[in-house]
């Protein structure tokens, strides 16, 4: 393997943060692509660590801030640990009226969760809320893991959360 060569930070952050290095690389270091540089950081970590985001700041002679204001502006960017399944739940109208409210009540409940605390301790699961999906026509919608299900109950939900926890157990 060929050492990184990090130019910001000397050889401990280079150490630290050899992923963020490479990916920094992979974009000749250039400012404008600090957007898929950010993508590329939060799919290897599966969110933004303040910590990385001032590293890249200082190798691409940003300030701290300009990094933290993109990666806050854009919605597809986390800023929190997610865990490794994204659970959304849809609450649109259409969802709405048809009882998205209880389906996160009931995902809540299961997965040991509240309004203020959407990761679990595992890190296995994060659930969210979000204004719409798309698929009205099915709605109540969730997806897990961005795959579409739709006409769901709160059982339907939760027994779709168990499945999940099975395939994680084998």
């Amino acid at each position: 393997m060929q050492e990184t060569k990090c130019k910001c930070g000397g050889n401990e952050s280079a150490r630290k943060f050899e992923k963020v290095c490479h990916i920094l690389d992979s974009h000749s270091r250039e400012k404008n692509k600090l957007i898929p540089i950010l993508q590329e950081i939060q799919a290897e970590y599966r969110y933004l660590p303040e910590e990385v985001m001032t590293f890249v700041a200082t190798c691409l002679d940003l300030s701290p801030a300009r990094v933290y204001g993109v990666a806050s502006f854009y919605a597809n960017f986390a800023l929190k640990p997610k865990g490794k399944h994204v659970v959304h739940v849809c609450d649109g109208t259409a969802c709405h009226v048809k009882g998205s409210e209880d389906i996160k009540d009931a995902l809540q409940k299961r997965l040991g969760l509240t309004d203020d605390k959407s990761t679990t301790e595992d890190m296995l699961f994060t659930l969210e809320p979000v204004s719409c999906l798309g698929a009205c026509g099915l709605a109540p919608v969730i997806t897990i893991d961005n795959k579409v299900y739709g006409q769901l109950t709160p059982a339907d939900a939760v027994r779709l959360i168990d499945e999940v926890i099975a395939k994680e157990a084998e």
